[in-house]
């Protein structure tokens, strides 16, 4: 396992001192996490990027990829409503072949649950990444925004059938299933034959599904066989009730999500133009444009330098909780694969999670990024 370089004890306190100063509580994280749970709320493609283990009880289980689920677990566990955490450790990936990129590297990180304050709140938690990213000394720091929820707000103005809005929904974080969707040939809805179970679970977001499917099989005594976990079988039901169900995009409806996901610049020329691009239920967008007023005018306010943002509509990360306002922080000198900051708004996480629903939103730096003598 490749180990990052430490840097001097005088970056590391100056990075270190955004998180200090933001009123949180200090928290950790369990090195080993349920592998199950990681992949059911990250993706089964994160399954290459984690170190896995086998534990005493024969569970499978991963080292920590980062410090978000663990501490809102914690948080749960704790019975709190609001809760506001500073974290600090060593996270663990699995480098992609061939990358020198070090495999077990310090974060620090803040994560924040409460009411769902909205975009003021996801603004603070962007500002003070940017803060810490900017205190390791770099001067080539960029700021690249997007939103899962703005292109949620963007389907819905196209009006289309809900199973098809929510199939196109879903895809956003999966992009080989985006780019399946947008390069079929459009074709008409075609009568169900994908039968009733599969087109009940078409209908519920992708967790609710999964519950279904978890109780039906209490309530009829079914012990699942070959290792298929419900996160899967629930998938796969939801994808082929949709495919056959909803018919495609029609050939317009696939100019515009083009359009849409094409929209990449300074974040209110973005948001301009995502406006025109809206359809025949444009006022489906008002909030969540008036929302991204909110938080430019927060970030400005909070000291983060607008001429260096950008908003970037297709933007999206590899864990797939995030729901809402995502951002990386980025260095020139490394490249877009190596951002030196992360995070974004997540409130979906805590119901999956056991938990009540409440706004979510958090945030990660890595300090030998941010460093501007690092290289990792």
């Amino acid at each position: 396992m490749r180990l990052e370089k430490a840097i001097p004890a005088a970056a590391l306190e100056a990075i270190r001192a955004p998180f200090l100063n933001a009123g949180a509580q200090t928290a950790d994280s369990p090195v080993l996490q349920p592998l199950s749970l990681l992949l059911d709320l990250s993706g089964e493609s994160m399954r290459a990027r984690l170190f896995v283990v086998q534990g005493d009880g024969g569970e499978e289980l991963a080292l920590r990829p980062d410090f978000t689920i663990g501490v809102a677990r914690s948080h749960i566990e704790a019975g709190t409503a609001i809760g506001r955490y500073v974290y600090e450790g060593k996270a663990f990936r699995v480098a992609p072949a061939g990358s020198d990129r070090a495999e077990e590297f310090l974060q620090i990180g803040i994560e924040a649950f409460g009411p769902p304050e909205g975009p003021r709140a996801d603004a603070e938690v962007a500002a003070l990444a940017w803060k810490a990213s900017a205190a390791g000394g770099r001067d080539d720091l960029t700021l690249l925004l997007g939103d899962v929820s703005l292109f949620s707000a963007f389907v819905d103005s196209l009006d289309l059938a809900a199973p098809l809005a929510a199939r196109l929904k879903r895809a956003f974080s999966h992009p080989r299933l985006l780019k399946a969707e947008l390069d079929a040939e459009p074709v008409a809805a075609t009568p169900s034959g994908s039968g009733k179970l599969a087109n009940l679970l078409a209908g519920l977001p992708e967790a609710e599904a999964e519950e279904v499917l978890r109780e039906l099989w209490a309530m009829t005594g079914v012990e699942p066989v070959g290792g298929r976990r419900p996160a899967d079988i629930v998938h796969r039901l939801i994808v082929r009730a949709e495919a056959q169900d909803a018919g495609r995009l029609s050939a317009d409806e696939i100019a515009a999500v083009r359009g849409y996901l094409a929209v990449s610049a300074s974040p209110r020329a973005a948001l301009s133009t995502v406006k025109t691009l809206a359809g025949p239920k444009a006022a489906a967008l008002d909030a969540a444009l008036k929302d991204w007023d909110v938080r430019l005018s927060a970030l400005a306010e909070l000291g983060a330098d607008e001429s260096r943002m950008t908003l970037s509509t297709g933007f999206g990360r590899a864990f797939g909780y995030y729901d809402g306002m995502l951002f990386e922080v980025r260095s020139a000198a490394l490249g877009d694969e190596r951002p030196v900051a992360a995070g974004g708004r997540y409130d979906g996480l805590l119901p999956r999670l056991g938990g009540k629903a409440a706004g979510a939103v958090g945030c990660m730096v890595r300090p030998a990024r941010a460093y501007a003598g690092g290289v990792e």
